[in-house]
């Protein structure tokens, strides 16, 4: 059987969508068969940073309402074994996922993945609501931001709350906190949170910090996950999240400003 994994955020804009490729891919590369799916009906980003948009055929909405199967439907990533996309229509009304037609489609995948991994839309409409209603592990994005942390607390408040296993008390989804965008040298100028601020707010166990980085939106662009590209911080950071998440106990990295060197501050360097 699956494991469902949400990934969702209060806030749009943190990386959620980066995070779910990475994610998805990192496992996939460790051997499991992996599943994404874009929640996000009517917007659909997904497919661009996966970069199979001109593969899309079929979406999500057709499978639901049955004007397509999931082989017709599901896309094979080119790059990485065992992975696979399920991309959102971006024709259709938020209203076109329902619960039932969610449940079904995801119960059928349950006989062929490992994992399924959910990128939701922000917030708490319609699509976001569907996206973690049915997760046993919980991936909250947060940027180190007051606004966003704050919007995070409502989401976590809601996975704890209305998902299917609240509603059946059942064992609580596994929350993880995933901090993107963080930046040591504007923490330590007081323009960010910390990392322990971020986790004394929101009180769920780290999975990993994510280095603001270029590298995120180069890879992006190109549409590749950035966790393929290890020689940067952000893919190496992905990869641990990823390790973490299949439980290794890895040191967090990339938390501390980098230190300059003699020469490159007499000659002013960066």
């Amino acid at each position: 059987m699956a494991k469902i994994i949400v990934v969702t955020s209060g806030k749009g804009g943190v990386g959620k969508t980066t995070s779910s490729a990475a994610i998805s891919t990192g496992l996939a590369m460790r051997g499991h068969k992996t599943v994404v799916i874009d929640f996000d009906v009517g917007l659909r980003n997904l497919d661009l940073i996966m970069g199979c948009e001109r593969r899309v055929v079929y979406d999500f909405v057709n499978v639901i309402k049955g004007e397509s199967n999931l082989s017709q439907s599901l896309i094979k990533d080119k790059r990485t074994d065992n992975l696979y996309v399920l991309p959102a229509s971006q024709t259709r009304d938020k209203d076109a996922l329902t619960k039932e037609g969610v449940e079904a489609v995801l119960n059928d995948l349950s006989k062929d993945f490992d994992y399924i991994v959910c990128d939701s839309p922000a917030g708490i409409e319609q699509g976001a609501q569907m996206a973690l209603y049915f997760a046993d592990i919980a991936i909250v994005v947060t940027n180190p931001e007051v606004s966003s942390v704050r919007d995070s607390d409502r989401i976590i408040g809601i996975l704890q709350s209305k998902s299917r296993r609240a509603e059946q008390n059942l064992e609580p989804i596994k929350e993880h906190l995933l901090l993107t965008r963080y930046n040591p040298t504007r923490v330590a100028a007081g323009e960010m949170l910390s990392v322990g601020d971020v986790e004394e707010i929101l009180a769920i166990p780290l999975l990993g910090v994510i280095p603001e980085s270029e590298a995120v939106l180069k890879a992006s662009n190109q549409g590749t996950p950035v966790i393929l590209d290890e020689e940067t911080q952000a893919g190496q950071a992905y990869n641990d999240a990823v390790d973490r998440l299949l439980g290794s106990d890895l040191p967090h990295r990339f938390l501390e400003a980098e230190k300059k060197g003699f020469l490159a501050r007499l000659l002013g360097g960066k």
